[in-house]
């Protein structure tokens, strides 16, 4: 995990790549049907080895964490060679975790998550757009005049976090590294661990087994 936080760092540090921190992450529910979708990776914690993204728990990925905790994830930085996987559980940050995230938002985006009920179906964008209005004068908040209808920047009431709305913490109990290689000859390790869960947002482990895998 440790040399996996330095290839996020790595490719956090390159300049010339938009959102290096974007994971593709995969959940299903109970029917067993995979979804994958990209999310960012807000927090890379090696000491005790877990990620953390965040999302509407009301979401198809929040439905389908709840139904199913066992999750993948896969980073790839093309013009680095180099991929991360990652396999897990999935469990909800504590709720100061996600309000402390949610603090650092912009206000367009936390009115975002009051505004949008994701993965619902609706009529039209212009139909979000009056959804995300109505809601931000529930909350007093006043909005621009663009077709957002974003938080104004400086405007009062503060918006606080939505209840339904927070981190997701996967705790990791599978990791390989994979480099580029030559002729497809590629570099690969998998390390192992067992997890053993402690409360509701934390796990022991045991010590990670490593092999080295055929590319």
């Amino acid at each position: 995990m440790h040399l996996a936080n330095t290839w996020l760092k790595e490719a956090l540090a390159n300049a010339g790549a938009r959102n290096s921190n974007s994971m593709t992450l995969a959940t299903a529910g109970h029917d067993g049907q995979p979804s994958a979708r990209v999310v960012l990776c807000k927090l890379f914690v090696p000491d005790p080895g877990y990620v953390v993204f965040y999302t509407n728990y009301r979401s198809r990925k929040g439905r389908e964490l709840a139904a199913n905790p066992s999750v993948a994830a896969t980073f790839y930085w093309d013009n680095l060679g180099l991929q991360i996987r990652l396999e897990g559980l999935a469990v909800r940050s504590p709720e100061s975790e996600s309000d402390s995230y949610f603090l650092t938002r912009d206000r367009g985006s936390q009115l975002g998550a009051w505004g949008s009920d994701q993965s619902e179906a609706i009529a039209s964008h212009d139909a979000l757009v009056l959804q995300i209005r109505e809601r931000a004068a529930q909350l007093g908040v006043p909005v621009g005049d663009d077709e957002r209808g974003q938080a104004l920047a400086d405007a009062a009431p503060a918006i606080p976090r939505p209840p339904h709305w927070g981190g997701v913490r996967i705790w990791v109990s599978a990791v390989e590294l994979w480099v580029e290689g030559k002729d497809r000859i590629h570099d690969r390790a998998l390390w192992r661990r067992e997890l053993i869960q402690e409360d509701e947002h934390t796990f022991s482990a045991s010590s990670w087994t490593g092999t080295r895998l055929q590319p």
